[in-house]
């Protein structure tokens, strides 16, 4: 058995719903891939996007985040800062 790890949990949780969701496939998402241009997202698809994070991470993301999120590095980046343990 291996260990996981917060950070490999987020890349694994993260691509499953974003293929499933987006439609997109998944050899496209790559950690210095940009996030918006990869998914093709427009402003209705934030919003679904909010929401599956809410759903998959219990956490909202607002405006203000994605203005800081490009590549989805950056995404993973994020998630992991707000859902990791606190030191």
């Amino acid at each position: 058995m291996s260990t996981t790890t917060l950070r490999e949990e987020i890349v694994t949780k993260t691509r499953t719903f974003l293929v499933e969701e987006f439609e997109v496939d998944g050899s496209t998402i790559k950690d210095d891939a940009p996030l918006k241009e990869t998914l093709g997202l427009d402003s209705l698809d934030y919003v679904d996007l909010v929401v599956v994070i809410e759903e998959n991470f219990g956490i909202k993301l607002g405006a203000e985040d994605f203005q800081k999120i490009v590549t989805f590095q950056d995404f993973y980046d994020h998630i992991e800062q707000r859902i990791g343990p606190k030191a």
